[in-house]
């Protein structure tokens, strides 16, 4: 969980694909406020200030205040992020307003640490990663900005499913089985060719 982050943006005068361009030639990223039973509002902000938030873990989890100076500020979350297939550089991003009173639905990143004391990684297992996002619905102010999974002493064919990971109060699963598995340790595997000169040396 995490404080707002404030970024400055500017109102854009026109909306369609046609202005958007005309944007992106002037050098900033187009995108459009939404949500809250509000009209969407179309902004504008400078690539340098997006790329150094979606450069960041988390990015879909974290809120933002969108300042838009005189015009007021909106508390959002990013929900989509379009990139230049060529550059891989931000083209088009859609914040979504939240308000404290109602619970939303997110997607929260799942990574793992502590690899080196796992004697099941130390004896060549390898970690399976099933669940890369965990859907949840919480209020704004305690979406999770990752779940970490600690695998210190893990064993191969060890694993861990959503039951084993503690939500913060107020976060519950969305349509996710609690029985799923999120990560475990497999055993490693062995290529054809290995086998073969075990067989002939057996």
């Amino acid at each position: 969980m995490s404080e707002a982050i404030s970024i400055v943006a500017e109102l854009r005068d026109r909306s369609g694909k046609g202005a958007a361009r005309a944007t992106r030639r002037a050098g900033l990223v187009p995108g459009v406020i939404y949500g809250e039973k509000q009209a969407p509002v179309c902004i504008q902000l400078d690539p340098r200030v997006l790329w150094a938030q979606i450069t960041k873990s988390g990015f879909f989890t974290q809120l933002f205040d969108v300042d838009l100076g005189a015009n007021g500020k909106h508390r959002c979350l990013a929900r989509d992020v379009q990139m230049h297939p060529v550059t891989d550089q931000p083209v088009h991003v859609d914040f979504m307003r939240v308000s404290a009173d109602h619970a939303i639905h997110v997607k929260v990143p799942v990574h793992f640490t502590n690899e080196a004391k796992s004697p099941g990684i130390k004896k060549g297992g390898v970690v399976n990663l099933e669940l890369h996002e965990i859907d949840v619905t919480c209020s704004p102010d305690n979406i999770p900005h990752e779940f970490v999974i600690d695998l210190a002493g893990f064993e191969i064919g060890q694993s861990v499913h959503l039951k084993d990971i503690a939500l913060p109060a107020g976060v519950k699963l969305y349509h996710m089985s609690a029985e799923a598995t999120v990560l475990s340790i497999a055993a490693p595997t062995v290529a054809r060719g290995e086998t073969t000169e075990a067989e002939a040396a057996g």
